[in-house]
Protein backbone atom coordinates (compact mmCIF):
# COMPACT_ATOMS: atom_id res chain seq x y z
CA UNK A 1 0.00 0.00 0.00
CA UNK A 2 1.77 3.51 -0.79
CA UNK A 3 2.48 5.43 2.00
CA UNK A 4 -0.12 9.13 1.76
CA UNK A 5 1.88 12.15 2.23
CA UNK A 6 0.36 16.02 2.08
CA UNK A 7 0.93 19.21 1.20
CA UNK A 8 -0.48 22.51 2.55
CA UNK A 9 -1.88 25.08 0.72
CA UNK A 10 -2.32 28.59 2.01
CA UNK A 11 -6.51 29.11 2.39
CA UNK A 12 -6.90 32.01 4.61
CA UNK A 13 -3.78 34.62 5.34
CA UNK A 14 -2.60 35.04 9.03
CA UNK A 15 -3.30 39.30 8.53
CA UNK A 16 -6.63 38.55 7.03
CA UNK A 17 -7.59 36.19 10.19
CA UNK A 18 -6.25 38.65 12.69
CA UNK A 19 -8.29 41.51 10.45
CA UNK A 20 -11.94 39.50 11.33
CA UNK A 21 -10.71 38.48 15.00
CA UNK A 22 -10.57 42.37 15.76
CA UNK A 23 -13.15 42.73 13.87
CA UNK A 24 -15.59 39.46 16.20
CA UNK A 25 -14.22 40.90 19.31
CA UNK A 26 -15.67 44.64 18.78
CA UNK A 27 -19.07 42.90 17.83
CA UNK A 28 -18.54 40.86 20.73
CA UNK A 29 -17.72 43.13 23.27
CA UNK A 30 -20.42 45.58 21.80
CA UNK A 31 -23.09 42.56 22.81
CA UNK A 32 -21.49 42.21 26.31
CA UNK A 33 -20.98 45.82 27.04
CA UNK A 34 -23.04 45.84 30.26
CA UNK A 35 -21.74 42.07 31.47
CA UNK A 36 -19.70 42.36 34.85
CA UNK A 37 -17.17 39.15 33.89
CA UNK A 38 -18.04 37.14 30.40
CA UNK A 39 -16.79 34.04 30.95
CA UNK A 40 -15.26 32.79 27.41
CA UNK A 41 -15.27 29.32 27.14
CA UNK A 42 -12.37 27.72 24.75
CA UNK A 43 -13.36 23.83 22.96
CA UNK A 44 -9.70 22.45 23.35
CA UNK A 45 -7.47 22.24 21.42
CA UNK A 46 -8.21 23.22 17.78
CA UNK A 47 -9.44 26.77 19.57
CA UNK A 48 -6.44 27.44 21.60
CA UNK A 49 -4.79 30.22 19.26
CA UNK A 50 -8.48 31.12 18.74
CA UNK A 51 -9.18 32.24 21.60
CA UNK A 52 -5.97 33.92 22.72
CA UNK A 53 -6.08 36.30 19.74
CA UNK A 54 -9.96 36.81 20.64
CA UNK A 55 -9.62 37.66 24.19
CA UNK A 56 -6.30 39.78 23.73
CA UNK A 57 -8.87 41.94 21.55
CA UNK A 58 -11.98 41.99 24.27
CA UNK A 59 -12.54 45.21 25.63
CA UNK A 60 -14.63 43.57 28.99
CA UNK A 61 -13.91 42.25 31.71
CA UNK A 62 -13.07 38.25 31.09
CA UNK A 63 -12.41 34.91 32.68
CA UNK A 64 -10.90 32.35 30.22
CA UNK A 65 -11.94 28.70 31.03
CA UNK A 66 -11.70 25.48 28.81
CA UNK A 67 -13.98 22.46 27.83
CA UNK A 68 -12.30 19.57 25.85
CA UNK A 69 -14.94 17.58 23.69
CA UNK A 70 -13.72 15.39 21.18
CA UNK A 71 -15.96 13.35 18.13
CA UNK A 72 -12.62 13.16 16.05
CA UNK A 73 -9.85 11.61 17.86
CA UNK A 74 -7.22 11.27 15.02
CA UNK A 75 -9.76 10.69 12.44
CA UNK A 76 -10.95 12.93 9.82
CA UNK A 77 -14.47 11.98 10.44
CA UNK A 78 -16.57 12.93 13.06
CA UNK A 79 -17.93 9.18 15.08
CA UNK A 80 -21.00 11.45 16.01
CA UNK A 81 -19.74 10.71 19.49
CA UNK A 82 -19.33 13.26 22.03
CA UNK A 83 -17.43 12.39 24.44
CA UNK A 84 -16.09 15.46 27.75
CA UNK A 85 -12.46 14.99 27.74
CA UNK A 86 -12.53 18.19 30.35
CA UNK A 87 -14.88 19.83 31.88
CA UNK A 88 -15.02 23.38 33.22
CA UNK A 89 -13.37 24.66 36.63
CA UNK A 90 -16.13 27.91 36.70
CA UNK A 91 -19.58 27.59 37.78
CA UNK A 92 -21.71 29.45 34.81
CA UNK A 93 -25.13 29.74 36.37
CA UNK A 94 -26.32 33.30 35.84
CA UNK A 95 -23.11 34.35 34.14
CA UNK A 96 -22.30 35.33 30.55
CA UNK A 97 -20.68 33.16 28.54
CA UNK A 98 -19.19 32.79 24.82
CA UNK A 99 -18.44 29.26 23.80
CA UNK A 100 -15.39 29.98 21.17
CA UNK A 101 -14.92 26.82 19.04
CA UNK A 102 -12.39 26.42 15.78
CA UNK A 103 -14.29 24.98 13.10
CA UNK A 104 -17.72 23.96 13.33
CA UNK A 105 -18.40 20.72 10.81
CA UNK A 106 -21.06 18.37 11.17
CA UNK A 107 -22.57 20.42 14.13
CA UNK A 108 -22.85 17.22 16.73
CA UNK A 109 -19.97 18.28 19.16
CA UNK A 110 -20.95 22.12 19.45
CA UNK A 111 -23.91 20.95 19.55
CA UNK A 112 -23.97 18.42 22.35
CA UNK A 113 -21.73 21.68 24.40
CA UNK A 114 -24.65 24.00 24.24
CA UNK A 115 -27.10 21.69 25.09
CA UNK A 116 -24.50 21.08 28.28
CA UNK A 117 -23.61 24.71 29.04
CA UNK A 118 -27.33 26.19 28.40
CA UNK A 119 -28.31 23.37 31.06
CA UNK A 120 -26.31 24.71 33.86
CA UNK A 121 -28.39 28.31 33.70
CA UNK A 122 -25.41 31.04 31.82
CA UNK A 123 -27.85 34.18 32.04
CA UNK A 124 -26.62 34.43 28.29
CA UNK A 125 -24.88 31.69 26.22
CA UNK A 126 -23.38 32.92 23.06
CA UNK A 127 -21.06 30.94 20.55
CA UNK A 128 -18.10 32.21 18.29
CA UNK A 129 -16.86 29.78 15.56
CA UNK A 130 -13.74 30.50 13.39
CA UNK A 131 -14.24 28.41 10.80
CA UNK A 132 -17.77 27.24 9.26
CA UNK A 133 -18.31 24.12 7.00
CA UNK A 134 -22.43 24.31 6.32
CA UNK A 135 -22.16 21.93 3.79
CA UNK A 136 -21.70 19.63 6.06
CA UNK A 137 -23.73 20.18 8.91
CA UNK A 138 -25.66 17.15 10.11
CA UNK A 139 -27.34 19.38 13.56
CA UNK A 140 -28.84 22.48 12.89
CA UNK A 141 -26.64 24.55 14.91
CA UNK A 142 -24.84 27.87 14.13
CA UNK A 143 -22.79 30.02 15.78
CA UNK A 144 -23.85 33.62 16.88
CA UNK A 145 -20.76 34.98 15.00
CA UNK A 146 -18.59 33.32 12.36
CA UNK A 147 -14.92 34.36 11.38
CA UNK A 148 -14.92 32.47 7.82
CA UNK A 149 -17.27 30.33 6.05
CA UNK A 150 -15.79 27.58 4.21
CA UNK A 151 -16.00 25.30 1.61
CA UNK A 152 -15.69 21.53 2.75
CA UNK A 153 -11.84 21.04 2.43
CA UNK A 154 -9.74 19.63 5.73
CA UNK A 155 -7.73 22.60 6.81
CA UNK A 156 -4.85 22.57 9.67
CA UNK A 157 -3.47 25.97 11.08
CA UNK A 158 -3.86 28.41 13.53
CA UNK A 159 -4.74 25.92 16.27
CA UNK A 160 -6.27 23.42 13.73
CA UNK A 161 -4.53 20.01 13.60
CA UNK A 162 -4.51 16.67 11.58
CA UNK A 163 -3.26 13.77 13.90
CA UNK A 164 -1.79 16.38 16.19
CA UNK A 165 0.75 18.23 13.50
CA UNK A 166 0.10 21.67 11.87
CA UNK A 167 -1.47 23.51 14.58
CA UNK A 168 1.39 25.89 14.69
CA UNK A 169 0.93 27.33 11.22
CA UNK A 170 0.26 31.18 11.69
CA UNK A 171 -2.47 30.72 8.45
CA UNK A 172 -5.64 28.17 7.76
CA UNK A 173 -4.23 25.89 4.97
CA UNK A 174 -6.02 23.14 3.14
CA UNK A 175 -4.54 19.76 3.15
CA UNK A 176 -3.95 18.15 0.03
CA UNK A 177 -3.02 14.46 0.01
CA UNK A 178 -0.82 13.24 -2.82
CA UNK A 179 1.06 9.60 -3.30
CA UNK A 180 4.39 8.90 -2.53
Amino acid sequence: MPHQSYVIDEMISAKTIAARVEALAAEITDCFRDTDKLIVVGLLRGSFVFIADLVRELDLPVEVDFLEASSYGDGMESSREVRILKDLRSQIEGRDVLVVEDIVDTGFTLSHVRHLLSGRNPARLKICALLDKPSRREVDIRADWTGFEIPDEFVVGYGIDFAQRNRNLGYIGKVRFTED
